[in-house]
């Protein structure tokens, strides 16, 4: 049986030139009628040269012939037939491309805007394949890759990337340029560098701010990196997507965040401001129940505001869920810091030395609170 197109036929030379110009206008969505008034001729001879065109081409139906005219080239997505080559995308002295950006966020429900406007993407499935281009931004993706990121053991029945992709590529345009942000080559597919910003790729860059800002002895500045990371969190990152890819990338970023909260909080604490943190910390704690480093922070930080009775209670919490939830007794680092406290060692209980920029949190397997 016929499957639809993954590589380009050689279209050009089995296809007559009206079978030619009919598969170009079938590519640009155009329907049998409209193809009859475009190319002045007959609506039931458009049928028939659409028939013979899936023949020659081994295609299985409409839909197969749309792809295969996006993927030979005969069409650029959202302007019609190509009839001359296309330039090249606009690039700035610094190399990055010219015209508006699209933002896509990953940190939250996935979203994709482009001055300011927001770009229906389709169905969870088809977000879910931009998704894997956007965390893997600059790095082409195969085909193969991405029906194992997005489908993982279960694959589809029909080979839909190239259709996501052409859907994908019609709605992410740069700026009035017949391009789209996504590029297609022999190899797969992938993001036009410096066309596209990743709110995931911004917080590696301030995370990277945050380390310079330490060694360079400036509390406040990385406090401040720290809070601009935070604020890029929307909720659950990559919310309701489907697939391995993105459940692996919910659990990395999520650490993510943990870690550079941490982070913050030990700068607001140096800084003085320890209610704030306390505050935040509680939160926290309540998010993440079985973190804990999250918990011994909080210890740390009421026993220093001299609340000792609740640190202990923060021990005896987290102690109880450990044991419910995962059958474990709380890790060294917990016991030492209850420990510490029932000493009053104040020494051991500081907080100094070097913030390190965040990396992963060191925490217990976690399981949904």
């Amino acid at each position: 049986m016929p499957t639809t197109a993954t590589t380009c036929r050689p279209t050009a030379t089995v296809l007559r030139h009206q079978e030619h110009e009919v598969l170009s206008a079938v590519g640009c969505g155009l329907r049998d009628d409209e193809i009859a008034a475009a190319l002045a001729i007959r609506e039931d001879a458009v049928a028939g040269h659409l028939a013979r065109i899936l023949v020659k081409l081994g295609l299985r139906d409409r839909a197969a012939a749309i792809v295969h005219a996006f993927d030979c080239g005969l069409v650029v997505p959202g302007r019609g037939p190509r009839t001359q080559a296309v330039s090249p995308v606009p690039r700035t002295a610094t190399g990055r491309t010219a015209g508006p950006k699209v933002q896509i966020s990953l940190l939250g429900p996935l979203q994709a805007r482009q001055e300011g406007r927001p770009l229906d993407l389709g169905h969870l499935r088809q977000q879910a394949v931009l998704a894997a281009l956007a965390l893997c931004a600059g790095r082409t993706l195969s085909q193969r890759e991405l029906l194992d990121g997005v489908w993982g053991m279960e694959p589809p029945v029909a080979n839909v990337v190239p259709v996501y992709i052409y859907r994908l590529r019609k709605c992410l345009r740069m700026g009035d340029s017949p391009d789209s942000v996504i590029e297609h080559d022999r190899r797969g597919y992938r993001l036009v560098p410096g066309a596209v910003d990743v709110d995931v790729a911004r917080v590696e860059e301030l995370v990277t701010g945050i380390g310079r800002a330490d060694r360079a002895g400036e509390p406040a500045e990385a406090l401040h990196l720290c809070s601009q990371a935070l604020d890029l969190f929307r909720g659950e990152p990559l919310a309701g997507l489907p697939g391995p890819l993105a459940e692996l990338e919910r659990l990395r970023l999520t650490e993510r965040r943990i870690a550079i909260a941490q982070r913050k909080l030990e700068w607001q604490l140096r800084l003085g401001q320890s209610s704030e943190a306390i505050a935040e910390l509680f939160a926290l704690s309540a998010a993440h129940p079985l973190n804990e480093p999250v918990a011994a922070m909080l210890m740390r930080a009421l026993y220093r505001t001299g609340r000792q009775a609740e640190a202990l209670t923060v021990f005896d919490r987290a102690r109880h869920r450990l044991a419910d939830d995962l059958g474990v007794p709380p890790g060294r680092m917990l016991r030492r810091t209850r420990q510490m406290i029932l000493r009053g060692d104040e020494a051991g209980l500081g907080l100094g030395g070097t913030t390190q920029c965040p990396g992963p949190a060191r925490t217990r397997p976690t399981t949904p609170s």
